[in-house]
């Protein structure tokens, strides 16, 4: 190969390595700054094709998407001076690339280390404005709620990081204080159940009141129907007696001293004293019932 040919050759590879080293991308995922000669010259870089002057120019890319950053566990007090440990994390990302790359130097690991210095001084400050029973369960959603919202308005401003939201993962207590809260909650609960047990009695009383009531308004109602049904029975039968007795007394009269005769006679061992002349053998000295 002769010297023209390797001279073009080298210049070729020149010109690809300064073109390859002139052009970067930034992806949708990505945030990046362009700085030159070390200083910051252009941030916010839209994602694309972009250009850049080799040696003059480096990019610093960053990832933009939601991370998640894992805090030690630290000890806190509570209103009550009651200490506990806590494991927290916390879910963030770049909001400001310029103020975050000012604030870290673009260094994800110097970020969460002042991330967590806020979040551990938040959750100080929180876990003091309440007590343990707060804490572990009544108030802890809202805690974080306002946690978040204190973070913000520090991070957004000087590190140009949006806390998303920031979770406590878990909850150690001193063994002292684990019996204390046990006891209480085990106190409370108790007292809930003696409150259930009781609107539970109150509502059975009235329910047994309310049917003793509906019991005695039914037999009344019953047996006030069983006397009209009873009287207008009596009273048709008097009617049909009285009606009989009407068209045949004589018979009707033979008719009662039968059955009066079945009803004296129908014991063995009876003993009647009666005056031979009663009214009462009337039919029996004569079947037609003369004197």
């Amino acid at each position: 190969m002769s010297t023209r040919n390797l001279f073009f050759l080298a210049l070729a590879l020149v010109v690809v390595l300064v073109g390859y080293n002139s052009v970067y991308i930034v992806k949708e995922t990505e945030r990046a700054v362009l700085l030159e000669f070390g200083r910051l010259d252009q941030a916010g870089i839209e994602a694309g094709l972009h250009f850049k002057v080799p040696l003059m120019h480096q990019v610093r890319k960053f990832d933009a998407r939601i991370l998640t950053f894992d805090a030690r566990p630290e000890k806190f007090l509570t209103v009550e001076k009651k200490g506990m440990v806590v494991d927290s994390y916390a879910k963030w990302r770049i909001q400001d690339v310029n103020t975050y790359y000012t604030a870290t130097n673009g260094d994800e690991v110097s970020a969460e280390r002042l991330l967590a210095q806020r979040i551990n001084e938040g959750l100080r400050n929180q876990f003091a404005q309440r007590s343990l029973l707060e804490v572990v369960s009544g108030e802890r959603d809202q805690l974080m709620i306002d946690l978040t919202a204190a973070l913000n308005e520090f991070t957004k401003s000087s590190l140009g990081i949006e806390v998303v939201d920031v979770r406590v993962k878990r909850i150690d207590l001193p063994e002292d204080v684990s019996e204390s809260v046990f006891s209480r909650m085990a106190s409370e609960r108790a007292r809930e159940a003696q409150e259930h047990r009781a609107k539970g009695r109150e509502q059975a009383e009235v329910i047994k009141a309310d049917a003793d009531r509906q019991k005695v308004v039914i037999e009344a109602e019953a047996y006030r129907d069983s006397e009209l049904v009873r009287g207008e029975g009596d009273a048709l039968a008097a009617a049909i007696y009285a009606d009989a007795y009407n068209k045949d007394p004589e018979f009707y009269s033979f008719m009662r001293s039968l059955n009066a005769y079945k009803e004296t006679f129908s014991g063995s061992g009876d003993l009647l004293l009666v005056d031979p002349d009663s009214e009462f053998f009337r039919y029996l000295k004569d079947p037609k019932g003369k004197q």
